[in-house]
């Protein structure tokens, strides 16, 4: 069988598998058959109902992480699609299925690139490792953030890392993911006086009072953003103030907004500064906060190079360097010690991500076999350098 056909017959098994978070429906387990078959070590980390696969080979000189994650966001209306979501569908050029780009072929990519390098002998030096998880789409707890603690505990570390997610933007390779920004969210409460709309005198209108407040935490400027980053953003996103009647002035309005991050901030400024914001406009307020993740950047090195390189040669593109987009598992792996303080060179480089989330998902089935080519390669020419 060719590349193309092996990553599509792979890919098709994995979205027959109706694997929503944080259900992985069997994934890892054809998974990991494939590498155990090749000679991968395999071991399971389960918490929760999350299942997280490690496998790894080789046990000296650079390590290379290939990082990803079998579950998928549900489909919606099915009557929206025009095939079932998990019956693999080909038309037109490509392959449809829920998880057919985020990420199931990046995943079938990895596995047959592995398949090849051990075929051919081209692990060098190196160790190779891959890290599955089913808790990526949900709220990440029990997944790869797990799974890295139990390992840093029987000090494991790669050196470098690619994540399959699906980062090109119009054709496979055109940009590489080199970090992503941070985010963190915020459950704002304005409080008030209920009473009724008729004796606004005995009230006080948490509406009312929330609109100069939330008004200069929207028009805010954090930053400027930098060469690897774009600014800072907040952006609301839930409202929820009144009882239902038109004749009642609400005890309270509640506001949830969310703030993705550059390098340039950090959680206790920007706490600080809404706190201290909120008290210049004179409103009586609780705020909840809860961290997602912190920004992470890999600067060009090694890993960087090394893909640009590889891209270049397969595709005669030269991609550019991101950290747009929302949050991913890297954030996790950017931040993974292990007996060196040196930090995980960590990338994320996948197909086209102009379907994912969405009714149709789809991946280009002529761009399957250049990625696994891309994996190869990247990972050959990584392994083959002895270890610095």
């Amino acid at each position: 069988m060719s590349i193309q056909e092996r990553v599509l017959a792979l890919t098709c098994s994995l979205i027959e598998r109706e694997s929503v978070t944080p259900d992985d429906a069997g994934c890892q387990a054809i998974i990991g058959s494939r590498l155990t078959n090749i000679g991968f070590h395999i071991q399971e980390f389960e918490a929760h109902g999350v299942r997280n696969l490690w496998a790894s080979i080789g046990d000296r000189g650079n390590h290379l992480l290939f990082a990803g994650h079998t579950d998928v966001v549900p489909a919606g209306n099915l009557e929206e699609w025009d095939s079932d979501p998990f019956v693999p569908t080909l038309r037109e050029g490509k392959l449809f299925g829920r998880g057919a780009s985020d990420m199931k072929a990046s995943l079938a990519s990895m596995v047959v690139a592995a398949e090849d390098l051990v075929e051919n002998d081209e692990i060098g030096f190196g160790r190779i490792s891959f890290l599955i998880t089913s808790d990526e789409e949900g709220p990440a707890v029990h997944g790869t953030k797990f799974a890295i603690e139990q390992l840093s505990k029987r000090g494991v570390c790669p050196d470098f890392c690619i994540v399959g997610e699906p980062s090109s933007a119009e054709k496979l390779g055109d940009t590489i993911r080199c970090g992503r920004r941070g985010s963190i969210n915020a459950h704002l409460q304005i409080k008030g006086i209920q009473g009724h709309v008729a004796y606004p005198d005995d009230a006080r209108n948490p509406i009312h009072e929330s609109v100069p407040a939330i008004n200069s935490l929207i028009t805010k400027r954090w930053d400027e953003g930098n060469e690897y980053f774009p600014p800072t953003s907040l952006q609301f996103s839930n409202v929820q103030a009144g009882t239902g009647a038109t004749n009642v002035i609400p005890s309270s309005a509640d506001y949830h907004f969310n703030i993705r991050f550059n390098n340039e901030q950090t959680v206790e400024g920007i706490q600080s500064w809404v706190a201290a914001e909120l008290d210049r406009q004179n409103v009586e307020f609780e705020i909840a906060w809860q961290l997602s993740g912190l920004p992470f950047l890999t600067e060009r090195g090694l890993l960087v190079e090394t893909a640009e390189n590889v891209i270049r040669q397969e595709t005669e593109i030269t991609p550019s360097l991101s950290t747009g987009g929302g949050t991913s598992d890297g954030r996790f792996i950017a931040k993974w010690k292990g007996n060196t303080s040196k930090a995980v060179e960590v990338i994320e480089l996948g197909p086209c991500n102009a379907s994912i989330h969405k009714v149709n998902e789809f991946v280009n089935i002529s761009d399957l076999a250049a990625l696994s080519r891309i994996y190869r390669n990247i990972a050959r020419d990584l392994l083959q350098k002895e270890q610095s």
